[in-house]
């Protein structure tokens, strides 16, 4: 009995648990970005989600397979699971969600791409900056992923 019981626990223990899928998936978890996204290229739409503090998804299209995940290159928030990453997120979704976002790409990070992106003519990252969001998370000072 004390064997079956330890089984079950080593098992639970150590099958992963599903983690929140992407929903943003115009770049594929693996391989090279669309040619649409190269470096220097324009694209614009509604800010359609918010992953966290300097995260997002522009929908360049209908649909998940044509939402761009944006991670911005002019500002570095607090980690989502720091103490002030939710709050950071907050701030994002309440500067972009549902606003038209322009955006230029740089370069491709894992499944999204490093962009300078602007609302009315102003960068995300100044909106937050001026909205009194503050800087910190991993890359601050250093560049990001």
């Amino acid at each position: 009995m004390r064997i079956v019981m330890g089984l079950a626990v080593l098992a639970a223990l150590t099958t992963a648990t599903a983690a929140k899928a992407d929903p943003c998936k115009a770049i594929p978890d693996r391989g090279p970005m669309p040619s649409y996204l190269h470096r220097g290229a324009h694209f614009s739409g509604p800010v359609v989600y918010v992953g966290d503090g300097d995260s997002l998804c522009v929908a360049v299209g209908q649909g998940p397979a044509n939402w761009v995940e944006i991670r911005l290159e002019d500002f570095y928030a607090p980690e989502l699971h720091s103490p002030t990453g939710p709050a950071a997120k907050a701030a994002l979704e309440k500067i972009a969600m549902g606003r038209n976002a322009e955006c230029v790409a740089n370069r491709q990070s894992y499944d999204r791409v490093v962009a300078t992106c602007r609302i009315g003519g102003r960068s995300i990252g100044d909106l937050l900056k001026a909205a009194g969001s503050i800087e910190g998370g991993n890359g601050y000072g250093q560049g990001k992923q």
